[in-house]
């Protein structure tokens, strides 16, 4: 089983770690997402640099490209990247369920096209912990359905009692096969049931019973409100034991990954800090700016002046202003390397804060910096 320990609580916020034959992550964690084997315009270099402990990749993407013939020749995914840290992979549950004109479900799994040309696949919650094994990622993830927002109640309870098949058939064939590359490997559940709070401890009580090495809350993040997505994390929270991580997938914001944690939440993913980046969005200590604003011309300052990453150490807003306005790859770099940056420092303040015991007014003060500013893309 996974080694996970709460080394210290405030309220339901948790610090504490994992321990994987790649390395110890702390907790709360932020995981960078690279779904086809890298973090997009960030070399592993800067991952390191910037402290990264784990990363995301993604099954569905990895197993039409490169393939897992190609996976299994390099000897797994961390010598194809050359990433010598924890790996977590998703299932692909989410890409293919995203597919929803090219893909149908079926009690044993679910057949699907290839968003990139069009080939016939299918995906049992067997074949997808077969590719996992070849990924070699050190936390793999069940096959799941992961329901739309809105979603009627029967559709949400069929889609839980679904998850919960699989997940069952996950765990055989897990306990069934090895590792291939001598390092171990993990398995998460994942608690569906939409904005249904029944359906939710359905779930986890069907999941419990599987006794996985940590938990994720899926099916949220997907249109419904803010309060609502809040207020079912909390719910869920209590109901996954206390001496297994729980991770919360596909969120979010600065502001929603505190709330998350408040709510106990250990772990979190997400492409907004790359794609915002790459889109010239800024996460900074004192809000969202937009790089492409006209009043940065000629703005010598520092992009953020309570950050020491190498975009903000290095160069100026002017400077990271005029890369995005000349179409300059390392725009994409500079600004996605910095919000980065921001992620996995929020995190690891977060985590100080729960020790020192003082989190939710530190969480309070953070909240009025990084929300109230408003965004100005006039140029």
């Amino acid at each position: 089983m996974l080694k996970f320990s709460v080394s210290s609580t405030d309220k339901k916020a948790r610090a504490g770690y994992f321990e994987t034959d790649h390395g110890i992550v702390e907790t709360p964690a932020f995981m960078p997402v690279g779904t086809q084997g890298t973090v997009k315009a960030v070399s592993q270099k800067y991952l390191e640099e910037i402290k990264t402990q784990i990363v995301l990749s993604n099954t569905y993407h990895l197993y039409l490209r490169p393939g897992i013939e190609v996976l299994e020749k390099a000897g797994g995914l961390h010598r194809f990247m050359n990433w010598n840290k924890p790996i977590l992979t998703d299932s692909g549950g989410f890409q293919v369920f995203s597919l929803s004109e090219l893909r149908k479900v079926k009690p044993e799994g679910v057949e699907f096209r290839s968003h990139l040309d069009g080939s016939s696949h299918f995906f049992t919650p067997e074949k997808v912990v077969g590719i996992q094994r070849s990924i070699g990622s050190d936390i793999m993830m069940v096959l799941d359905e992961c329901t739309p927002y809105p979603c009627e109640y029967e559709y949400a309870l069929n889609s839980a009692k679904l998850t919960s098949s699989w997940a069952l058939m996950s765990k055989e064939a897990f306990e069934k096969s090895l590792p291939l590359y001598g390092h171990k490997q993990f398995m998460f559940g994942i608690i569906q049931g939409s904005v249904y709070k029944d359906l939710r401890e359905l779930s986890a009580n069907d999941l419990i019973k599987f006794d996985f090495d940590g938990y994720a809350i899926g099916g949220l993040a997907v249109g419904e409100p803010v309060e609502i997505m809040y207020d079912i994390v909390d719910f869920t929270t209590t109901l996954i034991p206390e001496n297994k991580p729980r991770y919360l997938m596909g969120v979010g914001r600065p502001e929603n990954l505190l709330e998350a944690i408040e709510r106990g939440v250990d772990m979190l993913d997400c492409v907004m800090p790359t794609r915002n980046g790459r889109n010239a969005y800024l996460f900074t200590s004192n809000g969202i700016i937009s790089m492409r604003n006209a009043k940065y011309k000629d703005d010598f300052s520092v992009i953020d002046e309570n950050c020491n990453c190498y975009a903000c150490t290095n160069f100026s807003k002017a400077y990271l202003r005029h890369l995005f306005i000349a179409g300059e790859i390392l725009a994409l770099e500079l600004a996605s390397i910095h919000n980065l940056n921001f992620y996995l420092s929020l995190m690891r303040t977060a985590r100080e804060r729960i020790l020192e015991g003082n989190f939710s007014d530190w969480k309070k003060g953070m909240l009025k910096r990084i929300i109230n500013n408003k965004i100005n893309t006039e140029e």
